[in-house]
């Protein structure tokens, strides 16, 4: 069992940056390809980066690349998500997730374990 808590979110103007944190405790951090999700209001959870057990291989949405950086601290057990340039429509509850396997898959389905989200909004 992994549990997840993630914090950083708040409300924010267009062009702003915000970073975001997960941390996990319970089995060994580590091990794990960390990823980071996000839910708009009527629609579904999408995919928005991920990041390798070392930290050296990263993978994110088209629609964030170049803008966000997800990194990790193995020995802080925890991720992050360092967003910048924000835009309107990044609006959404961001989560983290836990998966066993490789850094590069992207449908919820394929991660075992979630936070409860933190709201990200960005004003016009």
């Amino acid at each position: 069992q992994v549990q997840l808590v993630e914090s950083g979110g708040g409300l924010v103007q267009a062009g702003d940056s915000l970073r975001l944190s997960c941390t996990a405790s319970g089995r060994t951090f580590s091990r794990y390809t960390m990823g980071w999700f996000r839910q708009a209001p009527g629609k579904e959870r999408e995919f928005a980066a991920s990041v390798s057990w070392s930290g050296r291989s990263t993978y994110y949405a088209d629609s964030v690349k170049g803008r966000f950086t997800i990194s990790r601290d193995n020995v802080k057990n925890t991720v992050y998500l360092q967003m910048n340039s924000l835009k309107p429509e990044d609006t959404a509850v961001y989560y983290c997730a836990v998966r066993s396997g490789p850094y590069y898959y992207s449908r919820p389905s394929e991660y075992d374990y979630w936070g409860q989200g933190t709201q990200v909004t960005v004003s016009s």
